[in-house]
């Protein structure tokens, strides 16, 4: 099969489909993290290449609901249309299956309504951040919480808050981190259970 992995410079989805003998390739403004089948530059150049998959990480700067106290300040509204334009030339591309994450935030319902909502700790990762998948022509991950007669536990402990802010809201991974030129490609990187599931359910 083949996959293209629209917006990922760490390689890690790509890796998780290459190990199980599809042939992957990773595409970003970025280089490749690690060594492998790269396109460095937009995803859009290559969406009418006869991809079989496509699973694309779209920014999320400003679509993220994360970002909601900052969306009236100047510019940011006609950056957020961009965003959603990209987004929906993703979604609609020209490729029979297709998988599209963000967290929360507006391409849900202005695009499409979001098909199901995972935490990195049902796969593995012991980590809180609430992701969003667009599924089209694909099944639900599936992922378990207890181990049962036909299935392993996929479910790691759910992990606590790394600190409670005043407001008394519990901040985890996304919201500790501190600021820097590397803080939106930090939040980028995707985690390794959740790619080896969909390399697992969908390849």
């Amino acid at each position: 099969m083949r996959v293209l992995i629209g917006c990922e410079f760490s390689g890690v989805v790509r890796d998780a489909f290459t190990l199980r003998g599809h042939y992957a390739m990773s595409c970003d403004l970025l280089p490749t993290e690690s060594k492998g089948p790269h396109y460095q530059g937009s995803v859009l150049d290559v969406l009418d290449d006869g991809w079989d998959l496509m699973i694309g990480h779209p920014p999320c700067t400003y679509l993220s609901y994360a970002a909601i106290r900052v969306w009236n300040d100047e510019g940011r509204c006609q950056k957020r249309l961009e965003a959603l334009e990209f987004f929906r030339l993703l979604w609609e591309a020209p490729i029979g299956k297709i998988c599209l994450e963000n967290p929360k935030g507006c391409a849900s319902p202005t695009i499409a309504k979001y098909s199901q909502a995972i935490q990195p700790y049902y796969f593995g990762d012991r980590q809180f951040k609430t992701t969003w998948l667009w599924l089209k022509n694909l099944p639900l991950l599936k992922h378990y919480e207890s181990e049962t007669l036909f299935n392993k536990q996929t479910h790691t402990k759910k992990p606590e808050p790394i600190y409670i802010n005043k407001n008394g809201k519990s901040i985890h991974f996304c919201g500790a981190m501190g600021g820097g030129k590397d803080r939106a490609k930090n939040r980028a990187k995707f985690w390794l259970g959740i790619a080896n599931a969909m390399a697992e359910q969908w390849g």
